[in-house]
């Protein structure tokens, strides 16, 4: 067995510097040795098995199980080797079959009608709101941050994200606002704030509502921000803006045209709509079996290939798309060392198996942002042609007029200290 797992592994690693001990205490060598070493250990015949089968999904739950061990380097360390391996091409064709097969049977997985969809967002969002409280920004923004210059904290980052999204939304004073999929409701109190929209926020997850439903209240929102717990196929009211971020990925292939059809019927006709969503670059795939088992089920990134048409056929103009790339690499190793550094208190919420898969997810989902082939893309989109400026200036003014509007709360909040 030995022996097959050299020859994988020589195929696999033609780069990096990976040492492997098996289950027999062989030490197995790959890569051109060149980089950060990284040493893993297997630690049972059975592994080394679905390692040589399943890679994609057995490389997550091994870990996870303690039954591979990273000896030197990180999980990300390992991740990374593996992805970078992935995108020059040096993997076995076999596993090119699999992902064919995964993209056959996808629709399967994504069957999110409105009760399945609100199983998926349990399983996921409901989780003890103390976990994501240790990783995520003050504003638990769980969604892509935009790094205007390097070096910025993961908290600025945010803020901009939401000033990027207000400016491209051009929310006037008075405007009705449908945030879909909002949260623990930072978006939908940004634009309320400091835009003077009425905003109603729904969500799925009741851990999210009522934590939304609290700060509204706590900053005194609550007549112009409405949460409900409620599916977005079930919403009746007419809107000037619509903003959805980090939502869509939840949807489903199946339902992109519901998704699309609805959100025109719910814009006014000259309402403008910025929907902000992860995305991938090469074409129409498959979720990643252990993201889809563990972690997301029900998801589903996709390609701008499969979301354009749609966009067309419920009778909707994109007027701009922008594609943010390594801002959501970004944004994952912030949330990763910030995990990493309080694992301690996850555990005492959790335990050391829920740990590690939190671990594996967070250095997976990096790299697969920085190493493979996803990004974010915010599309936005109207139904006549003249309801945004002829120009993107517009975009930078506001950003201008938000952040100057951003740092005078904050001087009135440091002076009432």
């Amino acid at each position: 067995m030995d022996r097959l797992l050299q020859a994988f592994l020589w195929r696999f690693f033609r780069r990096g510097n990976l040492e492997v001990e098996t289950a027999s205490g062989a030490r197995l060598r790959a890569g051109d040795g060149t980089g950060t070493p990284v040493a893993i250990k297997v630690r049972d015949k059975a592994a080394q098995w679905r390692l040589l089968l399943n890679p994609q999904l057995a490389v997550g739950e091994l870990f996870m199980d303690g039954r591979l061990e990273v000896t030197r380097g990180t999980i990300y360390d390992f991740l990374a080797l593996g992805m970078t391996a992935i995108a020059s091409g040096n993997h076995p064709r076999f596993l090119d079959h699999l992902e064919h097969a995964r993209t056959w049977i996808r629709r399967f997985h994504q069957l999110n009608n409105p009760r399945r969809a609100k199983r998926n967002v349990h399983h996921h969002y409901d989780l003890d709101g103390r976990l994501y409280a240790l990783f995520l920004d003050a504003d638990r923004q769980y969604s892509c941050a935009y790094f205007e210059h390097q070096g910025q904290s993961l908290d600025d980052a945010q803020l901009a994200k939401k000033r990027h999204i207000a400016a491209k939304l051009l929310v006037e004073p008075g405007a009705r606002v449908l945030d879909i999929g909002c949260g623990w409701g930072g978006m939908a109190l940004y634009l309320a704030e400091r835009c003077g929209a009425h905003v109603l926020g729904v969500t799925l997850s009741q851990e999210q509502l009522a934590e939304a439903r609290g700060r509204a209240v706590e900053r005194r929102l609550n007549d112009r921000v409405t949460f409900r717990l409620q599916d977005y196929r079930a919403i009746e009211e007419r809107f000037d803006r619509i903003v959805s971020v980090g939502m869509f990925e939840h949807v489903g292939v199946a339902y992109y045209d519901a998704f699309f059809k609805q959100a025109a019927k719910l814009l006014s006709e000259e309402g403008v709509m910025l929907l902000h969503s992860i995305g991938r670059t090469d074409g129409p795939g498959a979720t990643n079996p252990w993201i889809q088992k563990y972690i997301f089920p029900g998801g589903y990134i996709p390609a701008l290939s499969e979301v354009l048409p749609a966009i067309q056929r419920a009778g909707l103009i994109v007027t701009d798309v922008e594609v943010l790339r390594l801002h959501y690499a970004e944004t994952l190793r912030h949330w990763r060392e910030r995990f990493m550094a309080r694992r301690e208190e996850a555990k005492a919420l959790f335990d050391e198996r829920f740990c590690r898969m939190w671990e594996f997810y967070l250095a997976a989902s990096e790299g697969s942002f920085r190493f493979h082939s996803q990004n974010v893309f915010q599309i936005q989109l109207v139904k006549r042609q003249d309801a945004v400026p002829l120009t993107r200036d517009y975009i930078a003014k506001r950003e201008a007029a938000l952040r100057q509007a951003d740092a005078e709360v904050v001087r009135l909040r440091l002076a009432g200290e």
